[in-house]
């Protein structure tokens, strides 16, 4: 399979390069050139496979041609050993036609492990074929950064940089970045937001002199690999819960409308979704689009949801791309204007499209809390605020729980400790690999909000 960039001037690629690229040289996100299409009758026969073997059956018609399925189906059932529950991505029914899937069984206790274990190991794997070294830089809220430390740390062939904005990450998610102690990770702190590190992330990208001296790599989901192994738990949510007589909806809390978009990619490939509904905080340049059909930055706020404090959701270019049915012209125009003016609008006849697969909600912090406390008086369950805003947004649309629907469980909620003892009055259990982190030294760097300084860092530390 090819893949070819939403701007339309970057060269096809095939997977191995796509994931060791990351981001397009014309400022693009990949896309496959093709699709497959999984029929209802193939998706019947998925059901009863492990979560192992089912993300084989359908990540490999992505990658054929780079490892052979054999290879790619011992990697995946390796990598989700580590995970600490043995179906990997359990479903839990909170009440009648509503479940939760817990998304944070993996060793950072996110959904980012889901895609990032894996694609440690066929970097790796890759990178060991081609007897190539690489600088993987990425930018992270809180999650995406453990997952890429812990997936990277002491893997031969890669280093890996990770920005994070200071001072707007959970302590435990700091801390599980920084207090990894591996010779090819470095953690930057970035005196500024999230959208500064993704902003200083891509400008290195474009940067095609810095880019090919260093042979740079991408792990956020900017990267294609990170979308299309998040593909894999909605198709193991719909066979779960047995729902493939029905159409599922999903509710998903996303900033960067990576984990949305990955839901959006199994509809296309045959899976029955209804509707996906979108929880924003108060960050929520996503509810605002889905209202107004303009996508408008305006200032970060801090929330107790940060992995979601974020203005500029990369991935809606890839969606764009296909409602638009592949126009690169129309593509770079939209995204020239969001660069220069901080905003662009759809067409309407493409809002409309938009619109038959999405909703969106926000809800501030104090909404949030509420739903935490609400969920755990009900029935003792506690979530993270991010889910909870998954949770709370679809009490706005009272119609669509005629259908299954199925709320996406992000992070486990001992990584926001005050936020759940300020919502619950009590504070999460934690696991062990959380009450270490507290005894481990942290080895960070601080860095103003400066291209040429971030840069002059990495280039200091990289492997050449």
């Amino acid at each position: 399979m090819k893949y070819c960039s939403t701007r339309g001037s970057a060269p096809h690629l095939g997977f191995d390069d796509v994931l060791l690229t990351g981001l397009a040289n014309d400022g693009g996100l990949y896309i496959p050139n093709e699709w497959p299409y999984f029929s209802d009758s193939e998706i019947r026969k998925m059901k009863g496979l492990s979560y192992g073997e089912l993300a084989t059956k359908i990540i490999y018609p992505f990658i054929q041609g780079s490892i052979i399925q054999n290879n790619l189906q011992e990697i995946i059932i390796e990598t989700y050993k580590s995970f600490n529950h043995s179906k990997v991505a359990p479903i839990r029914q909170l009440k009648e036609n509503i479940w939760i899937m817990e998304l944070y069984h993996g060793p950072t206790l996110s959904f980012k492990d889901y895609a990032l274990q894996v694609i440690g190991s066929i970097f790796e794997n890759i990178l060991s074929k081609n007897n190539r070294n690489i600088n993987i830089v990425g930018a992270t809220s809180g999650d995406t950064g453990s997952a890429a430390i812990s997936s990277c740390a002491n893997r031969s062939g890669m280093n890996i940089f990770i920005l994070h904005p200071e001072g707007r990450v959970s302590e435990v998610q700091r801390r599980q970045m920084t207090t990894v102690n591996s010779p090819n990770v470095f953690n930057i702190a970035i005196k500024g937001t999230f959208d500064d590190c993704q902003s200083l992330v891509k400008l290195m990208f474009k940067d095609e002199s810095f880019r090919e001296k260093l042979n740079l790599s991408a792990v956020n989901s900017i990267n294609w690999a990170r979308i299309l192994f998040q593909i894999v738990y909605y198709f193991y949510a719909v066979l779960s819960i047995g729902a493939l007589n029905k159409s599922v909806s999903f509710s998903v809390p996303t900033g960067n409308f990576g984990n949305v978009f990955a839901g959006y990619c199994s509809k296309k490939i045959g899976l029955p979704i209804s509707k996906f509904y979108i929880g924003s905080n108060n960050n929520d340049i996503l509810t605002r689009f889905f209202s107004n059909r303009s996508m408008i930055i305006k200032d970060v706020v801090p929330t107790i949801s940060p992995a979601m404090d974020i203005q500029v959701s990369s991935n809606f270019e890839r969606l764009l791309y296909d409602v638009y049915k592949g126009d690169h012209l129309k593509i770079n125009n939209l995204m020239r204007d969001f660069s220069e003016k901080k905003c662009f609008t759809v067409d309407p006849e493409i809002f409309k499209k938009i619109k038959s697969n999405f909703e969106a909600y926000k809800l501030d912090d104090e909404e949030t809390k509420s739903i935490m406390k609400r969920t755990f008086d009900e029935s003792q369950y506690i979530l993270d605020p991010h889910t909870a805003v998954g949770l709370g947004a679809i009490d706005n649309f009272p119609n669509m729980l005629d259908d299954p629907l199925v709320v996406l469980s992000t992070a486990h909620p001992s990584k926001f400790p005050d936020a759940v003892k300020s919502a619950v009055g009590r504070s999460p259990s934690l696991p062990d690999s959380i009450k270490d982190l507290y005894n481990l030294k942290e080895d960070y760097n601080v860095l103003p909000n400066n291209l040429d300084l971030v840069k002059d860092y990495i280039y200091s530390n990289a492997s050449l």
